[in-house]
């Protein structure tokens, strides 16, 4: 039965080679083809023949599995053997391989792993002798045949088998060879595209510290010069070919490099700006409002404007990002400096206002004004500003100063608990600033009061009075918001500070103490009913406009005032004292109460 196992093994192997195994079965199928009687074959022959074609196919096979179950299936060209099972050495532990689609018995597993590295006997139910044999390189163990026999193996039987084993470990230690060389290969390919990612990493890495060190001393440089915002912009515009622009926290251009600069320049919403400034300060970095990437300039918190990039076709990268955050950086210095100057010289300006307007020594303020680049020895104009969403902080005192300026007011500033004072000199456009407040605020609900000329500095303290009591008037007339100057207001000159309350009270207590009785007792408003008419021009369909009530009951009311004050609003004296009764009644008395 060995000797036919063989014998297919040995054809197979041939046939899969294309060509028979060389030595005497050639010899024999030479004399059969010259017609002569070949040899006899011993079983010896038949033996080696077979183990000739099991280790060339064992050496011709690169996988170890395979290999090991080359062996187990042809064990017996070497003799009377059967295959039991067979063990790989893998990491170190010993993986059995299936034999016909069945594990080896636990015991004989067992037995193998206790034999750590050894030969030995192995007890198999049926097999007399048995035998664990270890497959042996020079690296070490490859694994384990188990080989089993029904009857003792003769000395050349053991000879054969121990041939075997030889060449199946000899055939392993191969195959693992290959294995470590293609795993090597693989580990090699593998660390050489490891290398080449990490010096291309590397080469960007250097790449990005040069630009960022170029583009850090660059822009070094330029602060440097004291080339300003204009030297800023115009350097990240070379950097970029972006426009570059800067504005101040209010949205007003400070300055612009490069092309599609809009003319004019689109006036900022007040609203809107603030909602963007948010925005982008919620942000880390550079953030994408619209055709533009914009950053802050808020050293210590405080925003002091924003640089910008003007990206219409979205192609800035990250070196653009870069730019623009070191440009950010450079310019945050020089906006800082100007703040602190601007601050400087408004403390400077306050302190001689201030002054001003409580009175001062005249040579002291001359020299002063010198001192901060301010002529006082022309006539001046007290300029009183007050809004009513808005508290006179600093922040609203700096929007005052660039409103005046904007539009062409020279002027010294300073604040008091409610509104903003301006020695200006030069008499206020009747609108302009007015206008250019209520863009700067967003909102129309502020009132400006104007003095008369003053020609000496001794006078301010009294032309501040007339500024306060101009605003009053205004602000306590039907038309509340908007610019009064003290020399138009006729009349009403006499009713502000310094006058004698106690002759306007009688004044008001002879014509309008009758309505104002009746009303604190039962609590009715023809006093303010009174004022309104008059404030109206005396049009009914205003005065009831205004009061939202109908014109039925603005006719009673009226009609009301004329029998309890027993006064004719038809008479051109009743209607005057009645007039300035009420002007006196609401703005210097305060109204109700």
């Amino acid at each position: 039965m060995a000797g036919s196992r063989a014998h297919s093994l040995y054809h197979r192997y041939s046939r899969r080679k294309g060509t028979l195994p060389r030595g005497s079965a050639g010899r024999r199928l030479t004399a059969v083809r010259n017609g002569s009687r070949p040899p006899a074959r011993t079983p010896a022959d038949h033996a080696l023949r077979e183990l000739v074609a099991v280790s060339r196919a064992l050496f011709g096979t690169p996988d170890e599995a395979e290999i090991l179950r080359l062996a187990m299936d042809h064990i017996a060209a070497a003799g009377p053997y059967s295959a039991e099972a067979g063990y790989l050495n893998v990491g170190g532990d010993l993986v059995p391989s299936p034999r016909d689609g069945q594990m080896p018995a636990s015991a004989v597993s067992r037995r193998v792993r206790e034999l750590a590295g050894q030969d030995g006997n192995v007890t198999v139910p049926g097999r007399p002798w048995g035998r664990a044999l270890g497959l042996r390189g020079l690296e070490g163990l490859h694994g384990y045949l188990v080989v089993t026999s029904r009857s003792r193996p003769t000395e050349a039987e053991r000879s054969l088998l121990a041939t075997l084993v030889r060449h199946t470990a000899a055939a392993l230690s191969v195959a693992f060879a290959h294995s470590r060389r293609r795993e090597d290969a693989l580990e090699m390919h593998r660390l050489r595209d490891e290398r080449t990612a990490l010096q291309r990493q590397l080469i960007s890495v250097v790449a990005e510290l040069d630009y960022e060190r170029a583009v850090h001393a660059f822009m070094a440089g330029i602060t440097a010069s004291g080339g300003g915002e204009e030297a800023v912009t115009r350097a990240l515009h070379g950097l970029t070919g972006l426009p570059a622009l800067v504005e101040d926290r209010f949205g007003r251009l400070r300055s612009w490099t490069g092309p599609s600069r809009p003319v004019p320049y689109p006036e900022p919403d007040p609203v809107r700006q603030d909602e963007m400034l948010h925005a982008v300060a919620r942000q880390a970095g550079p953030v994408r409002i619209g055709d533009r990437l914009i950053t802050l300039i808020r050293p210590h918190g405080e925003i002091l404007g924003l640089l910008a990039l003007v990206d219409a076709r979205d192609e800035a990268d990250e070196h653009t990002v870069l730019a623009l955050e070191h440009a950010a950086a450079s310019l945050a210095p020089e906006l800082t400096h100007l703040r602190n100057l601007a601050e400087v010289e408004l403390r400077l300006h306050r302190e001689l206002v201030d002054d001003l307007l409580a009175g001062t020594d005249e040579a002291s303020a001359y020299a002063r004004s010198e001192a901060v680049g301010y002529d006082l020895h022309r006539s001046h104009y007290v300029v009183v500003v007050q809004w009513s969403n808005r508290t006179a902080d600093d922040s609203f005192a700096h929007t005052v100063g660039r409103a005046a300026s904007a539009v062409g007011m020279r002027s010294l500033l300073t604040r008091r608990s409610d509104h903003v004072v301006l020695v200006a000199d030069d008499r206020p456009h009747a609108h302009a600033l007015y206008e250019a407040l209520a863009r700067e605020t967003g909102t129309r609900t502020g009132t400006i009061g104007v003095s008369a000329p003053s020609v000496s500095l001794n006078d301010i303290p009294h032309h501040y009075q007339e500024a306060q009591r101009a605003l009053d008037v205004r602000r306590h007339s039907r038309d509340r918001y908007g610019t009064t100057f003290f020399d138009e207001l006729g009349l009403y000159r006499i009713l502000g500070p310094g006058n004698d309350y106690r002759e306007l009270e009688t004044f008001v207590q002879e014509w309008l103490g009758q309505l104002i009785d009746y009303d604190s007792l039962h609590h009715t408003t023809l006093v303010e009913t009174l004022s309104r008419y008059f404030d109206c021009g005396g049009n009914y369909d205003e005065t009831a406009e205004s009061l939202a009530i109908h014109r039925s009951t603005l006719r009673y009311r009226l009609q009301r005032i004329r029998d309890i004050s027993g006064n004719d609003l038809a008479d051109v004296e009743d209607r005057l004292n009645l007039q300035v009764a009420t002007r006196v009644w609401k703005i210097v008395l305060g109204g109700p109460g």
